[in-house]
């Protein structure tokens, strides 16, 4: 069973733990990689810099593009793990400002090799149902290595592409990734995402 904090790619260094074997009568060797990890911080950070200039040339962050959210969202989609803090803290606020709104959650790995690609399926399978009048993306904080699902190309053309609006609160404040510059808006945490989706009950009445 291969470990891997993140899915390697072309120009990203990695150290790779393993067994090395060799050949009888041969002069070569083998190594059976059991685990792989990035290099360091300063590799993941100069990858994604460069997907952030190489996305941003192609007008994806542009503001132009960026869709308006509903002013009264019937029915919210919340992407992220379920049995993580996000989902309690989203949910609450929700409950407090307008209970009305309904919120389904869809339940996908925020963290690993394969989340990407998960959320990107739930993604796309969510925009198909023509259920949700807005999707938000969302998990809480840790390193750059946990946070690098969402900096996936892939997933960030995904969420551009979005004919449904997308709202991203990944990590804390100081957190930034591609899906957050893709997104039609960036919420600083999944907490205050929930208070910019829907309008206030109290003000409502006034």
């Amino acid at each position: 069973f291969l470990r891997m904090r993140v899915k390697p790619e072309e120009g990203l260094e990695v150290v790779a733990t393993g067994k090395i074997t060799t050949f009888a009568n041969k002069s070569s060797y083998q190594i059976v990689v059991e685990s792989i990890e990035p290099a360091g911080v300063g590799a993941l950070m100069a990858l994604l810099e460069a997907r952030r200039r190489k996305l941003a040339a192609e007008g994806l962050f542009d503001a132009a593009r960026k869709r308006p959210l509903p002013a009264f969202p019937r029915r919210i989609g919340l992407l992220t793990s379920p049995s993580g803090a996000v989902v309690r803290d989203v949910l609450s606020v929700l409950a407090r400002r307008l209970p009305l709104a309904e919120i389904d959650v869809l339940p996908v790995p925020v963290q690993g090799a394969t989340a990407a690609s998960q959320i990107r399926g739930m993604l796309a399978r969510a925009i198909q149902s023509e259920r949700y009048d807005v999707l938000l993306i969302a998990r809480g904080g840790g390193s750059l290595e946990d946070l690098w699902a969402f900096n996936d190309e892939q997933l960030a053309r995904a969420i551009a592409a979005s004919p449904i609006p997308v709202v991203s609160a990944i990590g804390h404040e100081t957190d930034f990734s591609l899906s957050d510059f893709a997104a039609d808006l960036r919420a600083p945490t999944p907490s205050v995402a929930a208070e910019l989706l829907v309008p206030d009950r109290a003000d409502l009445r006034k």
